[in-house]
């Protein structure tokens, strides 16, 4: 409900938008006529034009994220056109000449507004024309049902900004006169204006071609969006704000398990995306032991964990166990079915992942933990749940007993699971493991000793710490520290961590505006040479491509007490969260 009503204002203050400029004479043109048959539905049709572009969005998700990741330099090349218009008439008409023919069409329906189904088409028309740049507010609403995908609620939440829109219009409509004013208080505005804002669209075309956006890019982000400034971040935020639950089980945490016969199997509706088979519903499962895994990308105790769910469905996906994987994020890229997907396929995965990123499943099956197993009976029941990693022969007991419940038959002794992990997926060294998971983003931090005091959201200069003890850690360099992660405005730039334990990880993701990111990593000042992890080299050296967890330590010596380091070597790096094993 909260989305809707935040849906509803931001097509409120669309109407700041210079693109209602063209449409108020036509809106205006028929402020006599009957509200009923023409005013009104006049307004339903510029509705219904917001809805319809969402439900589009939402088919087209796929291409609007690859537009997203690649589209960069078309994107310059476009606001640099904007800046170009901004400061040359001769240009801005050039280019207004469409625009001036789409008003004539309008002219023409506004007109014929004599019947209802004319003043429809007429809403339409005004939609269609408006909804280019209507603002940052019905821009977010596009990312969330491109990601979302095609459905009721998709088109009802567009529905609520187009509400919003008409609602304004109609107050424009009784303030008349006044408005007319406020209109020309604003065209004289424009003449100076127009210049200033050109010059800085000009200059920060020139930055991003540069490169010398990428902390700007990362100071504006939006942690579940993209961007909004102001007015609209704040409502946003209401709206969906983002997640900072701890959630999982850290590895070395002793796991909780239980006994349930009460629960039926919530639904599985919730999954905005499927892969490697599904959609399932509870009913379709009945008569199947099911096994539901909560887990997410970039969680080092359950990637862990995964090599064992695998293992099982293949061991006993023919006597009559599924395994399905709930990907449900942690952190806001992991909510992209993209990423998820990529993710899926490197870890060669073949049983059902739900795509979780509204936490629908998360929500239904009242869990609060990554990973977290589920263990539903022939009937449908939830008989057993099982929070963190570990204690997988626990599991594996519980599936064949479930197993032979069904169907004594089917099952011999002779059939089991084997597992042989290794690389990240690989089991920590808990005699070893003293440090703890640690995020970096100021909403979860913990133990941050850099001297300098920690600015939040806006760039600050930082340098390590001169003896920091176990488990303390530090920033060297220019960085932004938002609530969920750390963004290095420019470079040079390093992050330092005193730990113990054998595996060290970090969780990084590149610049918003794309390109990869090279690293060096060291042990106590030196380069880590055999103590490398399987995403650096000998030398420490790696690059940061896409958004996961990075293996950037295994020691293969006798583990103590090692400082940490990892320099970048190009502005805009994401840094998330350490995690051991």
């Amino acid at each position: 409900m909260a989305a809707h009503v935040v849906a509803f204002i931001g097509g409120a203050l669309a109407i700041a938008s210079p693109c209602i400029l063209p449409v108020l004479p036509y809106v205006f043109a028929g402020a006599g006529r009957s509200f009923r048959r023409n005013t009104l539905p006049m307004l339903a049709g510029m509705a219904l034009t917001f809805a319809s572009v969402g439900t589009g969005a939402a088919v087209a998700g796929g291409w609007v994220v690859a537009a997203n990741q690649r589209g960069r330099d078309v994107a310059l090349a476009i606001f640099t056109l904007v800046g170009v218009a901004l400061l040359s008439p001769r240009v801005a008409e050039a280019l207004a000449q469409p625009w001036r023919r789409w008003s004539t069409f309008l002219w023409i329906r506004g007109q014929a507004r004599g019947t209802v189904a004319g003043s429809v088409v007429f809403g339409i028309s005004c939609g269609v024309l408006w909804a280019p740049c209507a603002g940052p507010i019905l821009g977010i609403l596009l990312t969330q049902v491109a990601l979302d995908g095609p459905s009721l609620s998709s088109a009802l939440l567009l529905l609520s900004f187009g509400s919003g829109a008409a609602s304004t219009l109609v107050a424009v409509l009784v303030a008349g006169g006044r408005a007319v004013r406020v209109l020309r208080f604003w065209r004289a505005a424009d003449r100076w204006a127009r210049p200033a804002l050109g010059v800085s669209v000009l200059a920060a075309v020139a930055a991003g071609w540069a490169g010398l956006d990428t902390g700007l890019l990362a100071q504006l982000s939006l942690t579940r969006f993209g961007t909004a400034t102001g007015l609209e971040l704040r409502l946003a935020d209401r709206a969906w704000p983002p997640d900072t639950t701890t959630g999982g089980a850290a590895a070395g945490t002793a796991p909780r398990s239980g006994h349930r016969g009460d629960d039926l199997m919530p639904p599985l509706d919730g999954a905005v995306a499927w892969l490697n088979g599904g959609p399932y519903t509870p009913a379709q499962l009945k008569g199947r032991v099911v096994a539901v895994n909560f887990w997410t990308y970039t969680c080092i105790n359950c990637l862990r964990a995964i090599p064992y769910f695998e293992a099982w469905a293949r061991a006993y996906g023919a006597t009559g166990l599924t395994v399905i994987g709930a990907h449900t994020p942690e952190f806001a890229f992991e909510r992209d079915p993209a990423n998820v997907e990529r993710a899926v396929r490197g870890l060669g995965l073949s049983y059902p992942i739900a795509v979780d990123s509204r936490r629908d499943l998360w929500t239904a099956f009242g869990n609060s933990y990554w990973p977290a197993t589920y263990l539903i009976d022939a009937d449908g029941r939830v008989r057993y749940r099982h929070f963190g990693e570990g204690h997988y022969d626990l599991i594996e007991r519980e599936i064949r007993e479930l197993l032979n419940e069904r169907d004594v038959r089917r099952l011999h002794a002779d059939v089991a699971a084997h597992v042989l992990p290794s690389g990240v997926l690989a089991p920590a060294e808990l005699s070893e493991l003293e440090s703890p998971e640690t995020y970096l983003g100021y909403a979860r931090q913990a133990l941050f000793r850099s001297p300098e005091p920690l600015r939040r959201d806006v760039p600050g200069r930082y340098t390590l710490p001169a003896d920091p003890a176990r488990d303390e850690w530090g920033l060297d360099g220019r960085w932004v520290v938002g609530a969920e992660h750390v963004t290095l405005a420019s470079t040079p730039g390093r992050i330092a961590f005193r730990f113990r334990a054998r595996d060290l990880h970090l969780v990084l993701a590149p610049p918003l505006s794309g390109g990869a990111v090279r690293f060096r990593v060291s042990l106590d000042g030196a380069p880590p040479a055999a103590s490398h992890g399987v995403d650096s080299d000998n030398q420490g050296l790696g690059v940061v491509t896409e958004p996961r967890l990075y293996q950037l330590i295994r020691q293969r010596t006798v583990v103590s007490d090692r400082t940490f380091a990892i320099e970048f070597l190009d502005a805009g790096i994401r840094a998330f969260v350490f995690t051991f094993g």
